[in-house]
């Protein structure tokens, strides 16, 4: 129960970090190009790769952090960055075809499925 109680309150604090930071970049840099995106998703890629490595390798932590911080925090914070994770772990695997499939196939699908889903909305 403790896991999923440090999942929910990783994932309300990112969600706020998400809003607050895309809103603030946003209203500096104007709306034209998603920039507050791009830094959410950049920011949360350089968190996810310190964190699952530094408390992985590095220190010896309580498995609540993990709960906490990447699936947590960073997962609501953005989902890219576990996008990027495990395109980068399947890569240090030696698994090059597979993370070059994983990463069009979901660059690729998932722009598909977006456009889908508009589709349907615009149709009903």
């Amino acid at each position: 129960m403790q896991k999923y109680l440090l999942i929910a309150v990783g994932g309300a604090l990112g969600s706020v970090a998400r809003y607050w930071v895309g809103a603030n970049v946003g209203s500096r840099m104007g709306i034209r190009f998603p920039y507050g995106t791009l830094i959410v998703n950049l920011t949360a890629c350089l968190v996810i790769g310190f964190t699952l490595t530094w408390l992985g390798e590095r220190v010896e932590f309580s498995a609540a952090w993990r709960f906490f911080i990447p699936i947590g925090f960073i997962g609501a914070y953005s989902t890219f960055s576990t996008y990027e994770w495990e395109t980068l772990e399947t890569l240090r695997s030696g698994a090059f075809l597979l993370a070059g499939l994983y990463a069009v196939g979901s660059l690729v699908l998932g722009l598909g499925a977006t456009w889908c889903g508009a589709a349907l909305a615009e149709w009903l």
